[in-house]
């Protein structure tokens, strides 16, 4: 049985090596859609990943509004930030406020009203600057380094925000993105420049104790039924722009593999079209129905691997090329997860084994005395 399934691989083999253009077309159609799939995947998961680090910084519970679509549209009040940093439970609370405003010549930019005390200030790397100045006078904001650079400005500097100018009295560097391509201003000053005075966007909580986060979660929903409380955990799965982000990534990878499986099934069904008398030959042979719709699904399996083979190295070398680029730094994360890299192969697999179903059928319905005949 051994030499019989090594004779079948070879005619596989044979079979793809006798249309090569055809096949390496099918291949590509694969690869390209794998990789288009991993790509577009792995950056919207590292986006997620980055503004989940924004919220989780040296915290493990997030409260924001209730029922609201999006972070930058909630509001907490003042004096439930206050409130709750005075529970005995509670390490620290520090309110955030985030505002996205857009200045002459220059992209859109996502501003951070804090307080002094917030790790993202005490956590950073400061480039230029001293910390223990930040939130002194309301004019101050500090940059981050990509801020800094396509704003075009340094420290002491006036900087244009909006219709508003400010001084630079910092320059820090970041791991995140989008901290790191934002401005950081005192939470008072937030709070007037967007006109939300007596109010935050979130408050990221440190607990004492990490088993207290039910009883603080609880403790929350009774006391301001219109504030949630989520653990960071919680909040990466139920937030619903992760779910549409996450939901457009898979669709836009799925369309693509698709298209993929459509190339491998017209490949498959020109195949079996132009080797209907050989088919034939087969079946006077001895080869079986199965045997015959064998040979199809492994053509098109083996098309399958290779494309999603190669469809992962490409889009790695993409992945890693984006990240070289200056503008992109901080954007995009390179650390393709093992689990989404077997899907992406496992959906590559299934289909292109689809696409050779209908052509699979058609071979097995051929009938050898009338396929002889076939011109």
């Amino acid at each position: 049985y051994g030499r019989a399934y090594v004779i079948f691989l070879k005619l596989i083999v044979t079979n793809l090596r006798r249309h090569r253009i055809r096949s390496f077309i099918s291949i590509a159609g694969i690869a390209f859609s794998v990789a288009a799939m991993l790509t577009v995947v792995t950056i919207l998961q590292g986006a997620i990943g980055m503004f989940s680090g924004i919220l989780s910084s040296d915290s493990e519970i997030i409260v924001f509004e209730r029922n609201v679509s999006d972070l930058f549209f909630s509001n907490v009040p003042t004096t439930a930030v206050e409130d709750i940093d005075g529970w005995p439970m509670v390490a620290h609370a520090d309110p955030v406020l985030f505002g996205v405003v857009s200045s002459a010549d220059h992209p859109i930019i996502t501003c951070f009203g804090l307080n002094a005390t917030d790790a993202r200030i005490r956590k950073a790397t400061w480039l230029q600057g001293d910390r223990t100045k930040f939130a002194q006078h309301a004019d101050d904001v500090v940059l981050g380094e990509r801020a800094a650079e396509f704003l075009s400005a340094a420290l002491d500097s006036q900087v244009q925000i909006g219709h508003a100018a400010f001084h630079v009295i910092g320059i820090l560097k970041t791991a995140n993105g989008f901290e790191d391509g934002g401005v950081f201003m005192p939470l008072g000053s937030a709070q007037s420049f967007f006109h939300k005075e007596g109010s935050s966007s979130v408050i990221t909580i440190k607990l004492h104790n990490k088993e207290d986060a039910a009883i603080f979660k609880n403790s929350v929903k009774a006391k301001y039924p219109d504030l949630i409380a989520l653990e960071d955990a919680e909040f990466t799965r139920s937030y619903s722009q992760f779910k549409i982000l996450k939901a457009t990534a898979w669709a836009v990878g799925g369309c693509g593999l698709l298209l993929g499986g459509l190339g491998v099934a017209n490949t498959m069904i020109m195949s079996v079209f132009t080797r209907i008398r050989e088919i034939a030959i087969l079946r006077v042979n001895g080869f079986s129905n199965l045997q015959i719709a064998g040979m199809i699904f492994g053509e098109s399996a083996l098309v399958s691997v290779f494309g999603a083979l190669a469809g992962v190295s490409i889009g790695t070398c993409f992945l890693y090329g984006l990240k070289l680029i200056p503008a992109l730094h901080g954007y995009i994360d390179v650390a393709i997860e093992p689990g989404l890299m077997l899907i992406v192969i496992l959906l590559a697999l299934l289909t292109g084994v689809a696409g050779a179903l209908y052509p699979a059928i058609y071979a097995m319905r051929i009938r050898a005395v009338e396929a002889l005949r076939f011109e």
